[in-house]
């Protein structure tokens, strides 16, 4: 009996971890070309575009893939396909995700200032 406490121990505490892991934080969606400078008229034959229409032109033409760049620490995503992406490319967001060293996997992509109240947004470190 008391093994199988042990086991429903471990595994509430697993749970816990699991979701005391996931953050929000607040910056930019951007691509790995640009990262977190845009500079449209040098890469897009001279066209000037916006950050959106640069970061889409990136991902979608160049083979680039999306990023987030917060302070001037860009960090991957792991999930490209994440909702939001594409929608908010170029956009100040409030991204929520797990962290792994330099990679985000995403969870939840909001416009900035939108995200849960009671979840403060953080420095990536």
């Amino acid at each position: 009996m008391q093994t199988i406490l042990n086991i429903f121990g471990l595994l509430g505490l697993s749970a816990v971890t699991m979701l005391a892991a996931e953050q929000t934080w607040i910056g930019k969606i951007g691509d790995s070309l640009c990262r977190e400078n845009h500079n449209s008229a040098a890469e897009h034959d001279g066209k000037q575009m916006s950050d959106r229409d640069c970061t889409l032109a990136c991902v979608k033409e160049n083979a680039a893939h999306y990023v987030f760049v917060q302070s001037g620490k860009v960090f991957n995503i792991a999930n490209q396909d994440a909702a939001g992406l594409e929608e908010h490319a170029g956009d100040t967001v409030d991204l929520t995700g797990d962290l792994n060293g330099d990679t985000i996997t995403v969870s939840k992509i909001a416009p900035a200032g939108h995200a849960n109240p009671d979840t403060p947004a953080r420095v990536a470190r």
